[in-house]
Protein backbone atom coordinates (compact mmCIF):
# COMPACT_ATOMS: atom_id res chain seq x y z
CA UNK A 1 0.00 0.00 0.00
CA UNK A 2 1.35 3.41 -0.96
CA UNK A 3 0.94 6.62 1.00
CA UNK A 4 0.47 8.50 -2.25
CA UNK A 5 1.30 8.59 -5.95
CA UNK A 6 2.96 11.56 -7.63
CA UNK A 7 4.12 12.56 -11.07
CA UNK A 8 7.57 13.16 -9.64
CA UNK A 9 9.47 12.49 -6.41
CA UNK A 10 12.67 14.43 -5.62
CA UNK A 11 14.87 12.96 -2.88
CA UNK A 12 17.03 15.68 -1.31
CA UNK A 13 16.92 19.47 -1.36
CA UNK A 14 20.54 20.51 -1.92
CA UNK A 15 22.08 22.17 -4.96
CA UNK A 16 20.57 19.62 -7.34
CA UNK A 17 17.23 18.75 -5.74
CA UNK A 18 16.32 22.27 -4.64
CA UNK A 19 17.14 23.72 -8.06
CA UNK A 20 15.19 21.00 -9.87
CA UNK A 21 12.17 21.54 -7.63
CA UNK A 22 11.98 25.22 -8.56
CA UNK A 23 12.45 24.40 -12.25
CA UNK A 24 9.63 21.85 -12.31
CA UNK A 25 7.15 23.47 -9.91
CA UNK A 26 5.49 25.76 -12.51
CA UNK A 27 4.60 22.71 -14.63
CA UNK A 28 1.58 21.98 -12.42
CA UNK A 29 2.72 18.37 -12.09
CA UNK A 30 2.16 16.71 -8.72
CA UNK A 31 5.58 16.81 -7.03
CA UNK A 32 6.75 15.34 -3.72
CA UNK A 33 10.03 16.50 -2.19
CA UNK A 34 11.56 14.29 0.50
CA UNK A 35 14.17 15.74 2.87
CA UNK A 36 15.72 13.63 5.63
CA UNK A 37 16.40 16.71 7.78
CA UNK A 38 14.39 19.77 8.78
CA UNK A 39 14.75 23.49 8.25
CA UNK A 40 17.82 24.91 9.96
CA UNK A 41 16.46 26.68 13.02
CA UNK A 42 16.91 30.43 12.86
CA UNK A 43 18.64 31.31 16.09
CA UNK A 44 21.64 33.32 17.37
CA UNK A 45 23.85 30.22 17.14
CA UNK A 46 23.61 30.49 13.34
CA UNK A 47 26.28 33.17 13.70
CA UNK A 48 28.14 31.68 16.67
CA UNK A 49 31.61 30.54 15.69
CA UNK A 50 31.97 28.16 18.63
CA UNK A 51 28.60 26.51 18.00
CA UNK A 52 29.19 26.13 14.26
CA UNK A 53 32.91 25.44 13.93
CA UNK A 54 34.00 23.94 17.25
CA UNK A 55 30.92 22.13 18.54
CA UNK A 56 29.59 21.23 15.07
CA UNK A 57 26.06 21.97 16.24
CA UNK A 58 24.52 21.65 12.79
CA UNK A 59 26.60 18.72 11.51
CA UNK A 60 25.02 15.33 11.20
CA UNK A 61 25.73 13.05 14.16
CA UNK A 62 25.72 10.08 11.80
CA UNK A 63 28.88 7.95 11.88
CA UNK A 64 30.58 6.68 8.74
CA UNK A 65 33.72 4.56 8.59
CA UNK A 66 37.03 4.66 6.75
CA UNK A 67 38.60 1.70 4.97
CA UNK A 68 40.09 0.42 8.23
CA UNK A 69 36.76 0.43 10.02
CA UNK A 70 37.59 3.51 12.08
CA UNK A 71 34.68 5.87 12.82
CA UNK A 72 34.42 8.91 10.58
CA UNK A 73 32.37 11.96 11.59
CA UNK A 74 31.48 13.57 8.26
CA UNK A 75 31.36 17.34 8.00
CA UNK A 76 28.02 17.32 6.25
CA UNK A 77 24.52 18.56 6.99
CA UNK A 78 21.06 17.08 6.59
CA UNK A 79 18.56 19.90 6.33
CA UNK A 80 16.38 21.75 3.83
CA UNK A 81 18.88 23.25 1.41
CA UNK A 82 21.44 20.53 2.06
CA UNK A 83 25.05 21.63 2.28
CA UNK A 84 24.31 24.87 0.43
CA UNK A 85 22.95 26.21 3.75
CA UNK A 86 26.57 26.16 4.95
CA UNK A 87 28.58 26.70 1.78
CA UNK A 88 30.67 29.74 0.98
CA UNK A 89 28.47 30.51 -2.06
CA UNK A 90 31.40 30.70 -4.51
CA UNK A 91 29.59 29.80 -7.72
CA UNK A 92 32.03 29.04 -10.54
CA UNK A 93 31.47 27.66 -13.99
CA UNK A 94 33.80 24.83 -14.84
CA UNK A 95 36.38 25.90 -17.39
CA UNK A 96 35.65 25.03 -21.02
CA UNK A 97 38.66 22.69 -21.17
CA UNK A 98 37.46 20.87 -18.04
CA UNK A 99 34.81 19.18 -20.16
CA UNK A 100 37.43 17.50 -22.36
CA UNK A 101 40.17 15.02 -21.60
CA UNK A 102 43.00 16.68 -19.65
CA UNK A 103 46.46 15.38 -18.93
CA UNK A 104 47.42 15.83 -15.27
CA UNK A 105 50.61 15.11 -13.37
CA UNK A 106 49.03 11.99 -11.88
CA UNK A 107 47.02 10.75 -14.85
CA UNK A 108 44.15 11.60 -17.17
CA UNK A 109 41.01 13.53 -16.28
CA UNK A 110 38.35 12.00 -18.54
CA UNK A 111 36.09 13.89 -20.92
CA UNK A 112 32.43 14.49 -20.18
CA UNK A 113 29.69 13.14 -22.49
CA UNK A 114 28.41 16.72 -22.90
CA UNK A 115 30.32 19.86 -23.84
CA UNK A 116 30.55 23.21 -22.12
CA UNK A 117 28.47 24.71 -24.93
CA UNK A 118 25.61 22.33 -24.11
CA UNK A 119 25.63 23.33 -20.45
CA UNK A 120 26.26 27.05 -20.97
CA UNK A 121 22.60 28.20 -21.25
CA UNK A 122 21.88 26.44 -17.96
CA UNK A 123 24.89 28.04 -16.26
CA UNK A 124 23.38 31.37 -17.23
CA UNK A 125 19.98 30.37 -15.85
CA UNK A 126 21.56 29.13 -12.61
CA UNK A 127 23.50 32.37 -12.16
CA UNK A 128 20.25 34.29 -12.47
CA UNK A 129 18.36 31.97 -10.12
CA UNK A 130 21.10 32.17 -7.49
CA UNK A 131 21.71 35.92 -7.91
CA UNK A 132 25.42 35.50 -8.64
CA UNK A 133 27.64 38.59 -8.39
CA UNK A 134 30.72 38.84 -10.60
CA UNK A 135 32.55 40.65 -13.40
CA UNK A 136 32.99 38.96 -16.77
CA UNK A 137 36.44 39.11 -18.32
CA UNK A 138 38.59 39.36 -15.19
CA UNK A 139 39.35 35.66 -14.72
CA UNK A 140 41.86 34.60 -17.43
CA UNK A 141 40.45 31.06 -17.53
CA UNK A 142 36.76 32.02 -17.49
CA UNK A 143 34.78 30.35 -20.29
CA UNK A 144 32.56 32.31 -22.67
CA UNK A 145 29.14 33.31 -21.37
CA UNK A 146 25.96 34.33 -23.12
CA UNK A 147 24.98 36.93 -20.52
CA UNK A 148 26.46 39.06 -17.75
CA UNK A 149 26.33 37.95 -14.14
CA UNK A 150 23.07 38.63 -12.33
CA UNK A 151 24.74 41.44 -10.35
CA UNK A 152 28.01 43.34 -10.16
CA UNK A 153 30.93 41.78 -8.32
CA UNK A 154 31.15 42.08 -4.56
CA UNK A 155 33.75 44.76 -3.80
CA UNK A 156 37.04 44.10 -2.02
CA UNK A 157 37.67 45.52 1.41
CA UNK A 158 40.88 47.63 1.68
CA UNK A 159 43.31 44.88 2.72
CA UNK A 160 42.08 42.54 -0.03
CA UNK A 161 42.11 45.38 -2.56
CA UNK A 162 45.76 46.03 -1.75
CA UNK A 163 46.54 42.35 -2.10
CA UNK A 164 44.86 42.34 -5.52
CA UNK A 165 47.04 45.27 -6.59
CA UNK A 166 50.17 43.49 -5.35
CA UNK A 167 49.25 40.29 -7.15
CA UNK A 168 48.61 42.21 -10.37
CA UNK A 169 51.99 43.95 -10.02
CA UNK A 170 53.56 40.50 -9.66
CA UNK A 171 52.14 39.52 -13.05
CA UNK A 172 49.01 37.51 -12.26
CA UNK A 173 45.41 38.50 -12.95
CA UNK A 174 43.37 38.45 -9.74
CA UNK A 175 39.61 38.56 -10.14
CA UNK A 176 36.45 39.01 -8.11
CA UNK A 177 35.10 35.62 -7.04
CA UNK A 178 31.54 34.97 -8.32
CA UNK A 179 29.37 34.89 -5.22
CA UNK A 180 25.77 33.94 -4.56
CA UNK A 181 24.80 36.38 -1.83
CA UNK A 182 21.74 38.61 -1.77
CA UNK A 183 23.72 41.80 -1.38
CA UNK A 184 22.96 45.29 -2.62
CA UNK A 185 25.99 47.36 -1.74
CA UNK A 186 25.32 50.87 -0.41
CA UNK A 187 21.64 50.05 -0.02
CA UNK A 188 20.34 50.12 3.53
CA UNK A 189 17.54 47.76 2.47
CA UNK A 190 20.01 45.05 1.41
CA UNK A 191 19.09 41.65 2.84
CA UNK A 192 22.79 40.76 3.11
CA UNK A 193 24.77 42.78 5.66
CA UNK A 194 28.19 41.50 4.51
CA UNK A 195 28.95 39.85 7.84
CA UNK A 196 31.86 37.66 8.92
CA UNK A 197 29.65 34.58 9.37
CA UNK A 198 28.83 33.49 5.83
CA UNK A 199 31.29 30.81 4.74
CA UNK A 200 30.50 27.69 6.77
CA UNK A 201 27.58 29.24 8.62
CA UNK A 202 23.82 29.17 7.98
CA UNK A 203 22.58 32.67 7.25
CA UNK A 204 20.33 34.03 9.96
CA UNK A 205 18.90 36.56 7.48
CA UNK A 206 18.30 34.14 4.58
CA UNK A 207 20.67 36.41 2.65
CA UNK A 208 22.81 33.63 1.19
CA UNK A 209 21.73 32.23 -2.16
CA UNK A 210 21.28 28.66 -0.99
CA UNK A 211 18.96 26.07 -2.47
CA UNK A 212 16.37 26.50 0.26
CA UNK A 213 16.03 30.23 -0.30
CA UNK A 214 16.44 30.22 -4.08
CA UNK A 215 14.96 26.81 -4.84
CA UNK A 216 12.73 25.03 -2.35
CA UNK A 217 11.00 28.13 -0.96
CA UNK A 218 9.89 29.12 -4.46
CA UNK A 219 8.73 25.61 -5.33
CA UNK A 220 6.67 25.11 -2.17
CA UNK A 221 4.69 28.28 -2.79
CA UNK A 222 2.78 26.27 -5.40
CA UNK A 223 -0.10 23.98 -4.41
CA UNK A 224 1.12 21.11 -6.59
CA UNK A 225 4.35 20.76 -4.59
CA UNK A 226 4.53 18.90 -1.25
CA UNK A 227 7.61 18.93 0.98
CA UNK A 228 8.03 16.31 3.70
CA UNK A 229 10.84 17.00 6.18
CA UNK A 230 12.42 14.50 8.59
CA UNK A 231 11.68 11.94 5.86
CA UNK A 232 14.67 9.64 5.43
CA UNK A 233 14.56 7.47 2.33
CA UNK A 234 15.84 4.01 3.24
CA UNK A 235 15.24 2.04 0.07
CA UNK A 236 14.08 2.19 -3.53
CA UNK A 237 12.04 -0.78 -4.66
CA UNK A 238 11.47 -1.87 -8.25
CA UNK A 239 8.66 -3.57 -10.09
CA UNK A 240 8.84 -7.23 -11.13
CA UNK A 241 10.75 -6.40 -14.31
CA UNK A 242 13.43 -4.51 -12.40
CA UNK A 243 13.22 -1.71 -14.97
CA UNK A 244 11.23 0.79 -12.95
CA UNK A 245 11.31 2.20 -9.40
CA UNK A 246 7.91 1.27 -8.04
CA UNK A 247 8.13 2.68 -4.51
CA UNK A 248 10.24 4.96 -2.35
CA UNK A 249 10.42 3.67 1.23
CA UNK A 250 10.64 6.38 3.90
CA UNK A 251 11.19 6.52 7.66
CA UNK A 252 9.26 9.48 9.06
CA UNK A 253 8.23 10.26 12.61
CA UNK A 254 8.80 6.67 13.67
CA UNK A 255 6.72 5.23 10.84
CA UNK A 256 7.55 3.43 7.62
CA UNK A 257 5.84 5.04 4.63
CA UNK A 258 5.91 4.29 0.93
CA UNK A 259 5.40 6.65 -2.00
CA UNK A 260 5.38 6.09 -5.74
CA UNK A 261 5.87 8.29 -8.79
CA UNK A 262 6.18 8.14 -12.56
CA UNK A 263 9.68 9.59 -12.22
CA UNK A 264 12.02 9.43 -9.22
CA UNK A 265 14.96 11.83 -8.93
CA UNK A 266 17.72 11.12 -6.45
CA UNK A 267 19.71 14.08 -5.10
CA UNK A 268 20.92 13.03 -1.67
CA UNK A 269 24.57 13.98 -2.28
CA UNK A 270 27.13 11.88 -4.13
CA UNK A 271 27.92 9.71 -1.12
CA UNK A 272 24.41 9.12 0.18
CA UNK A 273 22.92 8.61 -3.28
CA UNK A 274 25.45 5.88 -3.99
CA UNK A 275 24.79 4.33 -0.58
CA UNK A 276 21.03 4.33 -1.17
CA UNK A 277 21.43 2.61 -4.52
CA UNK A 278 23.63 -0.04 -2.89
CA UNK A 279 21.13 -0.54 -0.04
CA UNK A 280 18.38 -1.05 -2.61
CA UNK A 281 19.83 -4.28 -4.00
CA UNK A 282 17.21 -6.87 -4.96
CA UNK A 283 16.88 -10.01 -7.03
CA UNK A 284 16.97 -8.09 -10.31
CA UNK A 285 19.78 -5.82 -9.09
CA UNK A 286 21.87 -8.02 -6.79
CA UNK A 287 24.82 -5.59 -6.64
CA UNK A 288 22.70 -2.56 -5.98
CA UNK A 289 20.23 -0.55 -8.01
CA UNK A 290 21.53 0.80 -11.34
CA UNK A 291 24.80 -1.06 -10.80
CA UNK A 292 25.15 -3.49 -13.70
CA UNK A 293 28.37 -1.63 -14.55
CA UNK A 294 29.77 -2.11 -11.02
CA UNK A 295 30.41 1.65 -11.00
CA UNK A 296 27.99 2.74 -8.27
CA UNK A 297 30.05 4.18 -5.45
CA UNK A 298 33.28 4.11 -7.43
CA UNK A 299 35.37 7.07 -8.64
CA UNK A 300 34.64 9.19 -5.58
CA UNK A 301 36.28 12.61 -5.76
CA UNK A 302 36.27 15.55 -3.37
CA UNK A 303 39.21 17.68 -4.57
CA UNK A 304 42.58 18.18 -2.96
CA UNK A 305 41.70 21.14 -0.76
CA UNK A 306 43.76 23.00 1.79
CA UNK A 307 43.54 26.10 3.90
CA UNK A 308 46.75 28.13 3.98
CA UNK A 309 47.14 30.92 6.52
CA UNK A 310 49.68 33.62 5.67
CA UNK A 311 50.36 35.35 8.97
CA UNK A 312 52.29 38.61 8.90
CA UNK A 313 52.94 41.79 10.84
CA UNK A 314 50.32 43.55 8.76
CA UNK A 315 46.86 43.21 10.36
CA UNK A 316 43.95 42.06 8.26
CA UNK A 317 40.80 43.80 9.51
CA UNK A 318 38.71 42.40 6.64
CA UNK A 319 35.21 41.28 7.58
CA UNK A 320 33.95 39.67 4.35
CA UNK A 321 37.13 38.18 2.93
CA UNK A 322 35.93 35.78 0.22
CA UNK A 323 36.09 38.17 -2.75
CA UNK A 324 39.46 37.53 -4.43
CA UNK A 325 40.61 34.66 -6.62
CA UNK A 326 43.63 33.71 -8.76
CA UNK A 327 43.39 31.15 -11.58
CA UNK A 328 46.64 31.88 -13.46
CA UNK A 329 48.03 28.49 -12.42
CA UNK A 330 44.81 26.57 -13.12
CA UNK A 331 46.10 24.82 -16.26
CA UNK A 332 49.80 24.96 -15.36
CA UNK A 333 52.79 27.15 -16.15
CA UNK A 334 55.85 26.84 -18.42
CA UNK A 335 57.88 25.43 -15.53
CA UNK A 336 55.17 22.91 -14.60
CA UNK A 337 52.95 22.09 -17.60
CA UNK A 338 50.25 20.31 -15.64
CA UNK A 339 47.08 21.79 -14.09
CA UNK A 340 47.62 23.06 -10.54
CA UNK A 341 44.28 24.56 -9.63
CA UNK A 342 42.55 27.47 -8.00
CA UNK A 343 43.40 30.00 -5.27
CA UNK A 344 40.81 32.01 -3.38
CA UNK A 345 39.83 32.70 0.23
CA UNK A 346 37.78 31.14 2.97
CA UNK A 347 35.67 33.37 5.18
CA UNK A 348 37.75 35.32 7.68
CA UNK A 349 38.88 32.97 10.43
CA UNK A 350 38.76 33.89 14.09
CA UNK A 351 40.56 32.55 17.14
CA UNK A 352 37.65 30.33 18.11
CA UNK A 353 37.60 28.63 14.70
CA UNK A 354 41.39 28.20 14.74
CA UNK A 355 41.11 26.49 18.13
CA UNK A 356 39.21 23.62 16.53
CA UNK A 357 42.36 22.46 14.74
CA UNK A 358 45.06 24.76 16.02
CA UNK A 359 48.64 24.08 14.97
CA UNK A 360 51.48 24.30 17.47
CA UNK A 361 52.47 27.95 17.65
CA UNK A 362 55.08 30.09 19.33
CA UNK A 363 54.22 30.76 23.01
CA UNK A 364 52.56 34.12 23.42
CA UNK A 365 51.35 34.15 19.83
CA UNK A 366 47.68 33.70 20.62
CA UNK A 367 45.08 32.31 18.26
CA UNK A 368 43.25 35.64 18.34
CA UNK A 369 46.45 37.44 17.37
CA UNK A 370 47.01 34.93 14.58
CA UNK A 371 43.49 35.48 13.29
CA UNK A 372 43.87 39.26 13.34
CA UNK A 373 47.03 39.03 11.25
CA UNK A 374 46.17 36.22 8.85
CA UNK A 375 45.09 36.04 5.25
CA UNK A 376 43.11 32.82 5.00
CA UNK A 377 43.51 31.20 1.59
CA UNK A 378 41.63 28.27 0.09
CA UNK A 379 43.46 26.17 -2.50
CA UNK A 380 41.84 23.55 -4.71
CA UNK A 381 43.48 21.04 -7.02
CA UNK A 382 41.62 18.52 -9.15
CA UNK A 383 41.73 14.94 -7.92
CA UNK A 384 41.31 12.18 -10.47
CA UNK A 385 38.68 9.42 -10.60
CA UNK A 386 40.00 6.13 -9.33
CA UNK A 387 37.71 3.06 -9.17
CA UNK A 388 39.26 2.05 -5.84
CA UNK A 389 38.24 5.39 -4.29
CA UNK A 390 34.71 4.47 -3.46
CA UNK A 391 31.64 4.39 -1.27
CA UNK A 392 30.62 0.98 0.06
CA UNK A 393 28.53 -0.37 2.92
CA UNK A 394 29.64 -2.47 5.88
CA UNK A 395 27.66 -5.44 7.17
CA UNK A 396 25.50 -3.13 9.27
CA UNK A 397 24.63 -1.04 6.22
CA UNK A 398 26.73 1.93 7.34
CA UNK A 399 28.65 4.07 4.86
CA UNK A 400 32.31 3.24 4.32
CA UNK A 401 34.38 5.89 2.53
CA UNK A 402 37.57 4.44 1.07
CA UNK A 403 39.68 7.23 -0.41
CA UNK A 404 43.38 7.75 -1.09
CA UNK A 405 44.20 11.29 -2.25
CA UNK A 406 45.93 11.62 -5.61
CA UNK A 407 47.44 14.39 -7.76
CA UNK A 408 49.14 15.85 -4.68
CA UNK A 409 52.28 17.19 -6.37
CA UNK A 410 50.36 19.91 -8.28
CA UNK A 411 48.81 21.00 -4.99
CA UNK A 412 52.25 21.41 -3.44
CA UNK A 413 53.27 23.43 -6.49
CA UNK A 414 50.17 25.60 -6.11
CA UNK A 415 51.02 26.31 -2.48
CA UNK A 416 54.55 27.26 -3.54
CA UNK A 417 53.18 29.63 -6.20
CA UNK A 418 51.05 31.36 -3.58
CA UNK A 419 54.02 31.73 -1.25
CA UNK A 420 56.02 33.30 -4.06
CA UNK A 421 53.19 35.74 -4.73
CA UNK A 422 53.05 36.68 -1.08
CA UNK A 423 56.76 37.57 -1.14
CA UNK A 424 55.99 40.20 -3.75
CA UNK A 425 53.76 42.28 -1.46
CA UNK A 426 54.70 45.93 -1.31
CA UNK A 427 54.62 48.24 1.70
CA UNK A 428 51.21 48.24 3.33
CA UNK A 429 49.47 51.55 2.65
CA UNK A 430 47.15 50.98 5.58
CA UNK A 431 49.84 50.59 8.21
CA UNK A 432 53.05 51.95 6.69
CA UNK A 433 55.26 48.89 6.91
CA UNK A 434 56.09 45.94 4.73
CA UNK A 435 53.53 43.20 5.12
CA UNK A 436 55.93 40.47 4.11
CA UNK A 437 58.16 41.15 7.11
CA UNK A 438 56.05 39.30 9.58
CA UNK A 439 55.94 38.54 13.25
CA UNK A 440 58.60 35.91 12.68
CA UNK A 441 60.68 38.23 10.42
CA UNK A 442 59.02 36.52 7.44
CA UNK A 443 55.60 35.22 6.61
CA UNK A 444 54.48 32.30 8.73
CA UNK A 445 52.55 29.85 6.58
CA UNK A 446 50.29 27.39 8.31
CA UNK A 447 48.66 24.90 6.00
CA UNK A 448 46.24 22.08 6.58
CA UNK A 449 44.87 19.72 3.96
CA UNK A 450 41.16 19.11 4.40
CA UNK A 451 40.76 15.62 5.93
CA UNK A 452 38.66 12.71 4.69
CA UNK A 453 35.67 13.88 6.75
CA UNK A 454 35.54 17.11 4.73
CA UNK A 455 33.09 16.03 2.04
CA UNK A 456 31.71 19.41 0.94
CA UNK A 457 32.87 18.90 -2.68
CA UNK A 458 31.80 15.24 -2.97
CA UNK A 459 31.20 14.03 -6.51
CA UNK A 460 31.75 11.23 -8.99
CA UNK A 461 30.08 8.16 -7.46
CA UNK A 462 27.44 7.57 -10.16
CA UNK A 463 29.10 9.13 -13.17
CA UNK A 464 27.25 9.75 -16.40
CA UNK A 465 28.38 8.61 -19.84
CA UNK A 466 27.28 7.12 -23.12
CA UNK A 467 28.57 3.59 -22.41
CA UNK A 468 26.44 1.58 -19.92
CA UNK A 469 29.45 -0.67 -19.26
CA UNK A 470 31.52 2.15 -17.76
CA UNK A 471 28.92 4.57 -16.37
CA UNK A 472 25.82 4.55 -14.19
CA UNK A 473 23.80 7.31 -15.84
CA UNK A 474 23.20 8.36 -19.43
CA UNK A 475 23.80 11.89 -20.69
CA UNK A 476 20.39 12.98 -19.32
CA UNK A 477 21.39 11.60 -15.91
CA UNK A 478 18.86 8.76 -16.15
CA UNK A 479 20.10 5.41 -14.84
CA UNK A 480 21.05 3.13 -17.73
CA UNK A 481 19.41 0.21 -15.94
CA UNK A 482 16.08 1.85 -15.05
CA UNK A 483 13.50 3.75 -17.05
CA UNK A 484 12.35 6.24 -14.42
CA UNK A 485 15.31 6.96 -12.12
CA UNK A 486 17.48 10.08 -12.41
CA UNK A 487 20.32 11.50 -10.28
CA UNK A 488 21.06 15.25 -10.13
CA UNK A 489 23.55 15.70 -7.28
CA UNK A 490 27.33 15.80 -7.78
CA UNK A 491 27.49 12.04 -8.23
CA UNK A 492 27.15 12.41 -12.00
CA UNK A 493 30.58 14.10 -12.44
CA UNK A 494 33.07 12.03 -14.51
CA UNK A 495 35.84 14.42 -13.39
CA UNK A 496 36.01 17.00 -10.63
CA UNK A 497 37.72 20.05 -12.25
CA UNK A 498 39.30 22.41 -9.69
CA UNK A 499 36.44 24.78 -8.93
CA UNK A 500 33.58 24.43 -6.48
CA UNK A 501 31.02 22.00 -7.93
CA UNK A 502 27.84 23.77 -6.74
CA UNK A 503 27.03 25.88 -9.81
CA UNK A 504 27.66 22.94 -12.15
CA UNK A 505 25.27 20.80 -10.09
CA UNK A 506 22.67 23.58 -10.25
CA UNK A 507 23.11 24.09 -13.99
CA UNK A 508 22.88 20.37 -14.68
CA UNK A 509 19.70 20.12 -12.59
CA UNK A 510 18.17 22.77 -14.84
CA UNK A 511 19.33 20.86 -17.91
CA UNK A 512 17.87 17.59 -16.62
CA UNK A 513 14.74 19.47 -15.58
CA UNK A 514 14.14 20.53 -19.17
CA UNK A 515 14.44 16.90 -20.27
CA UNK A 516 12.03 15.72 -17.56
CA UNK A 517 9.49 18.38 -18.50
CA UNK A 518 9.62 17.18 -22.11
CA UNK A 519 9.16 13.62 -20.92
CA UNK A 520 6.22 14.44 -18.66
CA UNK A 521 4.59 16.37 -21.49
Amino acid sequence: MTNGHYDLIIIGTGAGGGTLARKLAPSGKKILILERGDYVKREPDNWNSRAVNVEGKYNTKEVWYDRDGKPLHPHTNYNVGGNTKFYGAALFRMRERDFGELKHYDGISPAWPITYDELEPFYTQAEQMYEVHGNRGEDPTEPWASAPYAAAAVSHEPRISELAEDFAAAGVRPFHVPLGIRLKENDRKSICVRCATCDGFPCLLNAKSDSQVCGVDHATERPNVTLLTNAKVTRLETDATGRSVSSVVVEREGRIESYSASIVVLSAGAINSAALLLRSANERHPNGLANSSDQVGRNYMGHVNSVLLAVSKCPNPTVFQKTLGVNDFYFGTPDFPFPMGHISFVGKLDGVTLSAGAPKITPGFTLEMMARHSLDFWLTTEDLPRPENRVTLNKQGDIVLDYTPNNLEPHKRLQAKLKELMKSQRACKMHGHECHQGLFSRNLYLGQQIPLAGVAHQNGTVRFGDDPATSVLDRNCKAHDLDNLYVVDGGFFPSSSAVNPALTIMANALRVGRHILERLG
